[in-house]
This record gives structure tokens, sequence and C-alpha cells, in this order.
């Protein structure tokens, strides 16, 4: 008889009610459900018990009725799917992120507010599994090495969940001197009594520095507990990959290559840009270092599955104005019809998710072709610019996709300064990453850039289906734009704190002008 993990939450994290609100805290399915003072009594049963913080990443909750299903929030698709509509790299198609893709959301937007209650559910899930393996190592169920691993993968876990929500929620790192306006509270805390529920519930927002130096410790220290190797769960890999990432947002050039070349000779990038996405082997290919993977019986199903939205539903589309960069060469292997894109009357839709059937694509948080462009970008950017190393490092990227290596690859005299080599990157992740959740994360950090500033949220292709004549090649995009840019001083930059979080702690305090 199947019995249900349940333990108190902490409102907050859950659905801002003021009583307790009792839910699946470590929901396994679809493997067997433990009762919660068995999770961690055998080696099998905290096996399980992991398996199920990772299923909590995968599917999320939509909505506080358990009937609607899950749509991948947080890692699961929804971070791909919301990053990118909150771009300008795509077009939302329909009404379904619209309210994203327009930043017409508000503070009850269900797509905001449960980023923000799924994230937060994860996180004390994986502080709940770091005091479970605690216990269980203190009573010999489990050695101090094992133990170490299952604590480093929560780590991994905790850190890069709070990470991205801080890319929502929050300004980025350089919007003040010191980092020191206001962030998110990092939970280190399991909830699962009263008494934490007491402690807890009015915990304050810690800076954005205070933030960063949390990920960076929980990050470090997963690099140095975690044992176990494969793509789909956490890895000492994985922790340094995503430490390039939180490093290039700190703007600390010189530790983003430093992390960079611990995975010299570890990854490698494939020979063809699809072979990361090609069904059968995106998760054991030499250059996907952390995807989330899915099953017939555990995905995001048909409202946030990833086929289902970019490929079966055509949800959202490749927008034009990335489409007609001119830095995008027109037989550059990431066009090819059939390979990396489909064509619907002249309409152009990624084709990196191709399991409209069982929905089992994996979603590629972080793989190695972002370790190399972020430190492209660092080699470029240092006071004394390596030039020769950051061209070498945007040509591994960029030259598996080209025609004719020989005589499209970058060279030394393709760029005047090192200002146009970082423009060129940008560039590039922007074709590289497209509809891999990356545009809002770089959108994000590129505010008051010193060499290639954004202001706000770019402007958009109207909200609806394209004419496929817009994506004529031949000359950049200049419009129309249907959707008016947002000013980086525009409280919508930002997403709102949810209004049932600031109901239970209004002393959190919203975001400006919410």
């Amino acid at each position: 008889m199947k019995k249900v993990i349940k333990t108190f939450l902490f409102s907050v994290i859950v659905f801002g009610m003021n009583a307790c609100t009792e839910e699946k805290i470590l929901d396994l399915k679809p493997v067997n459900n433990i009762a919660e003072s068995d999770a961690f009594s055998t080696p099998s049963f905290i096996e399980s018990s992991m398996n199920g913080v990772y299923n909590a990443a995968a599917i999320g909750q939509y909505t506080s009725t358990s009937s609607n299903g899950g749509r991948g929030y947080v890692w699961g698709a929804a971070f791909v799917e919301q990053g990118e509509c909150r771009g300008e790299d795509v077009v939302n198609t329909a009404t379904f992120y619209q309210l994203t893709y327009t930043a017409t959301y508000d503070a009850t937007t269900a797509n905001n507010v449960y980023y923000w209650v799924d994230g937060y559910r994860l996180i004390n899930r994986c502080n709940l599994m770091i005091e479970g393996v605690n216990t269980a190592v203190s009573k010999g169920i489990i050695t101090a090495a094992v133990g170490n691993d299952y604590i480093g993968q929560a780590k991994f876990l905790r850190a890069i969940t709070h990470f991205e929500l801080l890319t929502y929620f929050a300004r980025p790192y350089n919007f003040t001197p010191a980092a020191t306006h206001p962030g998110i509270p990092y939970r280190e805390v399991g909830i699962n009594t009263q008494g934490k529920i007491d402690s807890e519930a009015l915990k304050p927002r810690n800076t954005v520095a205070e933030c960063y130096v949390k990920i960076l410790a929980d990050l470090n220290d997963a690099e140095n507990l975690i044992t176990t190797k494969t793509t789909a769960k956490a890895s000492k890999g994985a922790a340094i990959a995503f430490k390039t990432r939180v490093y290039l947002h700190k703007r600390d050039w010189e530790n983003v290559i430093t992390e960079g070349n611990k995975l010299n000779g570890v990854y490698s990038l494939t020979a063809k840009p699809v072979e990361p996405f090609i069904l059968a082997n995106n998760l054991t290919n030499l250059e996907s270092i952390f995807s989330i993977q899915h099953s017939s019986t555990s995905n995001p199903q048909t409202n946030g599955a990833l086929a289902s939205v970019f490929k079966s539903r055509k949800l959202v589309a490749i927008s034009p104005i990335i489409w007609r960069n001119p830095s995008w060469l027109v037989d550059d292997k990431r066009r090819e019809d059939g390979v990396m894109v489909t064509t619907v009357s002249g309409r152009k839709y990624t084709n990196k998710y191709t399991d409209v059937t069982n929905m089992t694509d994996a979603a590629p948080v972080i793989r190695y072709a972002e370790v190399v462009l972020n430190m492209a970008e660092a080699e470029a950017r240092m006071a004394t610019p390596n030039l020769v190393n950051s061209l070498a490092l945007l040509n591994s990227v960029r030259n598996r996709s080209l025609a004719i290596p020989e005589t499209q690859a970058y060279t030394a005299a393709s760029f005047s300064s090192s200002n146009d080599l970082v423009k060129a990157i940008l560039i590039e992740r922007r074709i590289e990453f497209l509809v891999e959740g990356r545009r809002w994360s770089d959108i994000h950090r590129l505010q008051n850039d010193d060499i290639a500033p954004i202001d706000g949220i770019p402007a958009k292709i109207a909200n609806g289906t394209p004419d496929g004549t817009l994506f004529t090649l031949g000359t950049a995009y200049s419009g129309p734009y249907g959707v008016a840019a947002i000013s980086s001083e525009g409280f919508k930059f930002l997403w709102p704190i949810p209004q049932l979080e600031m109901n239970t702690n209004p002393g959190l305090g919203q975001n400006p002008g919410w």
C-alpha cells in the first residue's frame, strides 16, 4: 500500500495562507511514495527520496490544485519557456505565454507565482534532504561518502534554484556598486514542523551580494562532495560549470576562466550542433553537462513539455529579429531545415525538442558550449584582454556550424577591438542557445553593461502568428514591433513578489512599483 510523505510546509513557501498547509514534500512519483518517518531509514529509501527531489525539479505544480498537473517548474521546461518568452528572440504565437511575453503579468499571475512557489518548494525539499541524510549518516544507515554525494547534489539544486529566482525577482548584481540591493530569502532550513514555520516565517530578503556568497558556497560544497557522474543528476562538473555562469553574472572574469579551465578534457563539444539534442543521446553525449531527465510517465505534460510547446503545438516561434541577424550566416548548420529548425508557412520553429509522443526530451540546464562561451567572453573582458584565447574559444563553438570554416571562421582581423569581439560572442550566445532558456539571463546581466548594454526588455514582434515573409533573409529586421520595449527603470523589468507571499510576509517588501 502506498504511503505519502507529508509535512507541514512554511506557508510562505507554499500557498501564502495564514495557516500551515500539508503537501507532498518529497513527491516520489513515479517511485512508490514512502512515509516521512521512513524516508531516511534505509539506503534504498534515501535513494528514492533523492529521486523525489529531482522529480520535483522536473515537474513542479501549476496552481494549487494538483489535478492541473505540473508544467515543468522550475527546471523541467519552465525555465526554457519563460526565459525565452521574456526576451525578443522568440515570438509567442498564441495566448499561452502572452502575459510573460508582453509583460502584462501582476502579483497574481500563475506563471510568475508558481516560478516562486515551485522554486521554494524545491529548495525546501533540498534542505530536508540535507538534514535527513545527515541524520542517516550519524545513525550509520549510510556511509559518510554516500551521504556527502547526496548532500552535494541537494546543495547544487538549492544553489541553482536560488540563482534562477534572483534573475526574475531581483535586479542584476551590478545594479548597485556592492550588490547591496534586495535579493531574495536564501533558505537553508528544512521546514517540517510548526516550530520551524514560526522561526522562518518572517525571514527577510538577503541582499543580492549575500545570495551570491551563499550560492557560490553551495556550489563549492557540491564540487567537493559529489561523486555521481551522470548528466541527469548533479555532478562535480555541473557544479563547476554553473559557477562559470554565476561568476559571469557577477562580472568576475578571472574566476570564470579559472573554473572553466577545470573542465578541460572532462567535456567536449560535439562535432555537430544538433547532437546534444538527438533524443537517443541527449543525456549521453560529451557536451551536455546537466539536463533534467523526463520519461513517458514523468514529464510536464501537454501544457509544459518542450516538444509539445515548441513543436507539436507551435506555441512559440523563432523571431525574425534573431533569424535575420547578419552575424548568423545564411548557410549556418543551425538553420538547417528538418534538423535544427522546422518551417511552416515561412515561419521558423526550433527542432531541438522532438518527442511529441512521449515528451521525453531532456531539458538542457547547462552544456559545455556555454562554459566555452562564458570563458571566451571573460577572456575578452579582462583588464588585459587575451584576444587569442577568446577568439579560439569562440571559434570552437561557432566553427562546427559553419558550412566552410576555412573561409568563414573569425580571425583577428574580423574585430577592430576587444569590445567588438565581446559583441560577437554575445550574438553567438543568442544563436547557439536559441530556445534553451538562456536569453532572459543574458538580458538581465547586461543591464548597464560597459560594452554591450541592454536597456530593459527589448522591443518584440507582436504577440500572435507572424507572417512568414518576415523571415526572409537578406537584411536585418527593423520592424514592425508590436510589443514596446520596457525601460530598465520600469517596474515591469522584474516580476513582482507573489501576492500570496506578501499576504503572509508583508515585511519582505514588494518590488518597487508593484
